[in-house]
């Protein structure tokens, strides 16, 4: 068994994110580029607000995935968590996306009080459509052409996780 350690990232982290971000196999499932710099990549950890919540999974010392939730600032939508998240192709299928998932979902139920989180993916990438489901993200729809891939236009499936507090009916809109 891997011993995985989720924390949040450290400026020292923007390398091995920025080598993940880039290699083939992750790339084309999230919106980066291989053209990307590792100073992109720090600004980024640097410049992130209050609303932007971060982990890394660190399995050996090695940076080897990154997952976070962002916060909707606009008052009549901070309620929603935007979710992203990341593994290298070297560490797919052995738990790590799984334990970044859990740690994530973890603080947007019960430290956040998030009662919608929501994410896009790709709608070939068949593996991460499943992790989600796993956690109880469901289907809502698809954004036709939404994204380039490869060369050609990509759907993305647009997915959303209603958290406890929806499940408890205590939010007053239940139908």
């Amino acid at each position: 068994m891997v011993n995985i350690i989720i924390r949040p990232p450290c400026e020292n982290d923007a390398e091995a994110i920025n080598e993940i971000r880039r290699q083939k196999g992750v790339m084309e499932n999230i919106l980066s580029l291989g053209s990307e710099r590792i100073s992109e990549t720090s600004s980024f950890l640097t410049g992130v607000g209050p609303e932007t919540h971060l982990y890394v999974a660190e399995v050996d010392t090695k940076v080897v995935g990154m997952a976070g939730i962002s916060i909707d600032c606009r008052p009549r939508k901070r309620h929603v968590g935007k979710l992203g998240i990341f593994v290298s192709n070297k560490f797919q299928g052995i738990g790590v996306g799984t334990k970044l998932m859990t740690e994530l979902l973890e603080l947007a139920d019960k430290w956040l009080m998030l009662p919608r989180v929501e994410l896009e993916v790709y709608a070939d990438n068949k593996d991460a459509i499943r992790l989600y489901e796993s956690f109880g993200f469901v289907r809502e729809g698809v954004k036709k052409y939404a994204s380039i891939k490869e060369g050609r236009y990509e759907d993305e499936v647009i997915m959303a996780r209603y958290g406890p507090i929806i499940k408890k009916g205590s939010m007053g809109n239940e139908r």
